[in-house]
Parts: C-alpha cells; sequence; structure tokens
C-alpha cells in the first residue's frame, strides 16, 4: 500500500489510518449488528479536521485535493463500509455541491457547519419510481410568492435521518426537461413536512442509514434554491462524477481489507502440516485479490487526480468505479473462501466486506449504467 503520494497526503492517510485502526475496527461489526449510526466516530473525525477534507479553508474544510479525499474514503473503507459510505455521501454530495454552486451566503451557512463536522449531510436524488433513469422525477418545488413549495417522496437517501441539511432535487418546471430540475437546501429539524418514513434493513452497510423521506408541502424561502433554476441537472451531473471516485475509493478501501484479513489468515492456518497460503490454489488466489486491489487504487487516483487538474473526469471516474466496485465484491468473496467455514461467520470480517461490497456495483449509477457511460465516452 505504499505509494508515490505528496507528504500531506500520506500523514492524512497515516492519521486515519491509526484512528480507524483504533477506533473504528474494533467496533465495525458491533454497529452493523446493531444498526447502530456511530454518531461518536463522525465527532472524533470532526475534531481530526476531515469531514471537509476536499472543501477550502474559506469555509472551514481541510483544503485538500480529490485525491487526498480519496485516500481518506479508502481507509474508512479498509475497516468499515458503513462508516466509509456516510462519509463520502456527506462529504462529495451533500458539501461539495454547496462549494461548487452555492452563494458566499449559502456557503457560509450551510457548507461551514457541513465542512467542520458540525453535523452530517445528505443528497436526496432518487426517487421509488425512478431507479437508474434519475431524471424521471415526481417530485416537484412551485413558486408560490417568495417560497418555494416542495411535494414528493425521495428513496435511498444516506444519512437523512441524521443530516443537519439535505440537497433535493425536484422539477421546476414540467415542460422544460432536463432543464426544468433544480436543488433546494433542506433542514430537516427546521422544515416543516419534512419527514423520514423509513429506514431500510439492507444486506449490509447496515451502521450506515438509508431511509425514505416523504416531502409534503415543505417551504422554503427563495435563498434555498441552489445555483439557478433549471442547473439542477447539470449540477446532478458533476455531482456524480466526484461521487464514482468516492465510491471507487471506498470499494478499493473494502477490498483491500478484505485481502489483507485473507493473506493474514492463510499464513497463521495449518492444513497438512503447513500454512494453506502454501498451496498453490490459496496463493494463486490471494494474487489475484492483490493484483485486482492494485488496479482498483490506480484508476482511482488517476481519475482523481484528473479531477484536480480540472480534465473531464466522466470516463475516468466511470471507469474507476465500475473497476473498483466489481473488484471489491470479487476480492471479499475470495476472502470468505480463503477463510472457509470461518468466513462464513460474523466472528471474522469477509462476510462484512462482502455483503458491504455489493452496493458499491449498485449505489451512485449501477455496473451497467456506468458501461453506458463509458461506451458514449468513447464514441460507441
Amino acid at each position: 500500500m505504499d505509494f508515490d503520494l505528496p507528504d500531506e497526503h500520506r500523514m492524512i492517510r497515516d492519521t486515519v489510518r491509526e484512528f480507524c485502526e483504533e477506533e473504528i475496527e474494533p467496533i465495525a461489526q458491533e454497529i452493523e449488528d446493531n444498526h447502530r449510526f456511530p454518531e461518536e466516530i463522525f465527532a472524533q473525525l470532526g475534531d481530526l479536521d476531515v469531514m471537509g477534507v476536499p472543501i477550502t479553508e474559506a469555509y472551514g474544510g481541510l483544503g485538500g485535493d480529490t485525491l487526498m479525499y480519496a485516500v481518506v474514503g479508502e481507509e474508512l473503507g479498509r475497516v468499515s463500509g458503513s462508516v466509509a459510505l456516510s462519509y463520502v455521501a456527506h462529504t462529495s454530495l451533500a458539501s461539495k455541491p454547496i462549494e461548487l454552486f452555492g452563494t458566499p451566503e449559502q456557503k457560509e451557512r450551510w457548507l461551514r457547519p457541513l465542512a467542520e463536522g458540525e453535523y452530517l449531510g445528505g443528497w436526496a436524488l432518487t426517487e421509488p419510481g425512478s431507479g437508474s433513469d434519475a431524471s424521471d422525477m415526481d417530485t416537484h418545488a412551485t413558486k408560490d410568492g417568495d417560497e418555494w413549495v416542495i411535494n414528493g417522496t425521495k428513496q435511498f437517501i444516506t444519512n437523512a435521518n441524521v443530516a443537519g441539511s439535505v440537497l433535493v432535487k425536484a422539477v421546476t418546471d414540467p415542460d422544460a426537461g432536463y432543464g426544468g430540475i433544480s436543488t433546494f437546501i433542506l433542514d430537516p429539524a427546521e422544515d416543516d413536512g419534512f419527514e423520514v418514513t423509513t429506514v431500510w434493513d439492507k444486506m449490509g452497510l447496515n451502521a450506515s442509514p438509508t431511509c425514505e423521506i416523504a416531502l409534503d408541502d415543505v417551504r422554503v424561502p427563495e435563498d434555498r434554491l441552489l445555483g439557478e433554476e433549471g442547473d439542477g441537472w447539470d449540477q446532478t451531473k458533476k455531482t456524480l462524477d466526484g461521487g464514482r471516485i468516492s465510491i471507487a475509493a471506498i470499494s478499493t478501501g473494502l477490498a483491500q481489507g478484505a485481502y489483507e484479513h485473507a493473506h493474514a489468515y492463510a499464513k497463521e492456518r495449518e492444513q497438512f502440516g503447513q500454512p494453506i497460503a502454501k498451496f498453490d490454489a490459496i496463493r494463486d488466489k490471494l494474487v489475484s485479490m492483490h493484483r485486482k486491489t492494485e488496479r482498483a487504487r490506480l484508476l482511482t487516483h488517476k481519475a482523481a487526480h484528473r479531477y484536480d487538474q480540472g480534465q473531464s473526469v466522466t470516463k475516468a471516474s466511470a471507469l474507476a468505479k465500475l473497476d473498483a466496485s466489481e473488484a471489491a465484491r470479487e476480492v471479499a468473496e475470495d476472502a470468505v473462501q480463503v477463510l472457509g467455514g470461518y468466513g462464513y461467520t460474523t466472528d471474522f470480517a469477509p462476510q462484512r466486506f462482502y455483503r458491504d461490497a455489493k452496493l458499491m456495483e449498485i449505489g451512485e449509477g449501477t455496473s451497467e449504467i456506468q458501461h453506458l457511460v463509458i461506451g458514449r465516452e468513447l464514441g460507441l
């Protein structure tokens, strides 16, 4: 895991890694079993000043780049997919768009507390009927005097029940197609009509809350519109470019964590008078797991570097997300196999990585959508 990273990136990585091993790893299975969102962990991450890694220092962030942020996401994923998922949803989906598209007043009011770790944020795009066609939106916002009135339902929203702010996509002009979607900043605690109706039990990642939101005549003032009216879809595409780097980073971390557990076990576990790592079948499996993890990391870092250089990352982020998410599932499955019967028990971590990894192939654009995006970028 030793890369030619800048010194500052290495320092942040080592600090977060030490924190993860000391504070998160010991409770990673407990919070999953109990479906418990670990508020104390995020408070500590705020104390470490990493809740706003890629956010400018002017509004409470660390002022780091996307590569540094990806490194932090990977380290969190290496011990807990749940913590990593809530972290990246807070950072790339809930915070970064306010920095990119908000007014100075919005940044001071809404971005600063996110970046400083005062509370978490959420981002509400998906709806019960939309799926991969995220633009097929039933949530509407209509103008009433100097207020917007929002009605609709949002589905599979990370952090919604623990968030201090949520960015909500809504149709403001039903006749304008993609150009009729806008983004609003909502305050779950203060905005009447905002209700979290369901917190889903899931296959994995149960320490990261995934919610359904009902919006019933939610009234917000004009200054809660993020950017211009009708900018919502362009904002979404730009946000997802960065969000896919986030998922690639988590996936790389999941793969790394699964590989490390399998590697350690294979060197200690003896059968027929020698460690099982000495058998060709296990050795070759571990080599393949290592190769896939390294490839995922390189693609993720390449996409992050391009983002930091201001280059187009649509293809690079989709490719990193596609490859890393598949690598995470494959490596985690192989880790379970290396541990045999023990791998199927919750006393060992690979089963958790395996269950967590599956979402990486679904969230922020399924693998099938990534093929579509990459194909378009290749002119196919």
